[in-house]
């Protein structure tokens, strides 16, 4: 069983306010708290050899949020990636941002760059940071380019299919999704890679993120190996006549 594998695991973190709310925190301690699970899947999957791992980190929508939190979400993300970039390289850990770069201030997308320039070379986990992403977003952008494509006489209409579409998305290589898991128990995919998701085995578990770490990753994975094992033993090759 062990050898049953997804390539790619989307993960949507909630639960981060939830958590701290119990403790009587102000909620960006949730978000400090969430950190540490954000390292512990990051160790999971370069350990285990997941080929690719995205996080949504902060949604087109999650400028909304109060000023306060908005700020410190931002911030966080350069200072993640200011402390761990060394071990990142450790692990032979590929980063790269995906999402749009309008509204990101200029010095936390020159931390993206640095950190996705200085991983480039690395052949281990792909570790996509969805920031100011949204599913929908990325299927429209994706949809101008091709028309912009047509329009210079470099695409034809008639060559337009999911193949060509998809060379067009944020991180072309990009796998599809296998896993998606989503923490603190709420039934919604919050417009998290529409496209990508498309066949994946949705796990949706009530611990909150800051709670997430290597043993509810191990039940994931065997979760998902149970379901793939359930298929194989449901399918049936359809009948054949050899006369």
């Amino acid at each position: 069983m062990k050898d049953i594998l997804p390539a790619h695991i989307g993960i949507i973190m909630d639960g981060n306010g939830r958590w701290a709310k119990m403790r009587g925190l102000p909620r960006i301690e949730g978000h400090r708290q969430g950190e540490e699970s954000i390292m512990e899947a990051v160790r999971f999957c370069a350990a285990k050899g997941i080929r690719a791992l995205s996080l949504f980190a902060f949604s087109t929508e999650n400028w909304e949020r109060p000023p306060e939190e908005v700020r410190f979400l931002v911030n966080m993300s350069r200072d993640v990636l200011r402390k761990r970039l060394e071990e990142f390289m450790e692990l032979g850990v590929r980063l790269r941002h995906l999402g749009r770069r309008d509204r990101i201030p200029e010095k936390i997308l020159a931390w993206f760059d640095l950190a996705a320039a200085a991983t480039a070379g690395n052949r281990g986990l792909n570790l996509n940071i969805n920031f100011n992403y949204g599913g929908r977003r990325e299927i429209l952008d994706a949809s101008l380019r091709v028309a912009e494509a047509v329009r210079r006489g470099e695409l034809s209409p008639d060559g337009i299919d999911e193949n060509s579409l998809r060379e067009f998305f944020y991180a072309p290589d990009l796998p599809d999704i296998d896993l998606l898991i989503r923490t603190a128990g709420e039934m919604r995919i919050s417009n998290f890679m529409l496209w990508h998701r498309a066949k994946a085995e949705i796990l949706v578990t009530p611990v909150l993120w800051p709670d997430f770490g290597w043993k509810e990753l191990e039940d994931a994975l065997e979760e998902y190996r149970r379901r793939k094992l359930d298929e194989k033993s449901d399918y049936h090759a359809p009948e054949r006549d050899w006369s």
